[in-house]
Formats: C-alpha cells, structure tokens, sequence
C-alpha cells in the first residue's frame, strides 16, 4: 500500500519521540500490505484496528497510547493518514469526520 502523509508521521514523532517505533513499524506493515478489502486489514491487525464509515481505520498504536486514523482506498493501494494523536487528543475527535467535536475542550494557545 502507499502511506500518503508520511510527514505527518514524522511530525508527530518529533513532538512524541516515544511514537516513533510503533508508527515505523506500523508505516512498515502497511507500506509492505496488499489489502483488498477490511477483511484483509481485520486479519493483519486483529483488535488493533477499528472500522468506521467512509473506508477509515482506526489503528492502536503503542499498546493504545496513540491512534492514528486512516482512509484507506483499496482499489488504489493508497492509505492516506488522515490523524495521527495520543489516546487523549483522539477522545476530542470525531473519527468519522476528523473535526472537534462540539463542545470540546481545547488547550488554549496563549
């Protein structure tokens, strides 16, 4: 499969050094998959990966310390990473829409 937003990972690893090993190893998985369809995710990944509309995966990472969500076109060979996030930032999302849920507390910039 191609993993579209690779930087994203990067990113996110920089700010979490700690992800940086389950994400490579999940980028390796995928990048080295053949998916035809959710069958052949569920059977990789097992109870690490969710379902949710419009083709997205939820994927476990780090013993569920980050989840990473992904919209997945198996006629293409594309995965492209759509959110990547702590357990915690992933709470204050909506997966299927990958917005702040309304509501929601956020972190203040200031």
């Amino acid at each position: 499969m191609q993993v579209i937003a690779r930087r994203t990972l990067k990113e996110f690893w920089g700010r979490h050094p700690r992800a940086e090993g389950p994400i490579r190893v999940w980028f390796a998985v995928v990048r080295k998959a053949r998916w035809n369809g959710p069958n052949d995710v569920k059977r990789q990944f097992g109870t690490t990966v969710d379902f949710v509309a419009d083709n997205r995966l939820i994927f476990d990472l780090g013993g569920n310390k980050y989840r990473l969500i992904a919209h997945v076109s198996y006629r293409f060979g594309r995965v492209l990473v759509k959110f990547i996030g702590t357990h915690a930032e992933y709470d204050r999302i909506d997966p299927e829409m990958v917005a702040w849920r309304r509501g929601a507390r956020r972190k203040s910039k200031d």
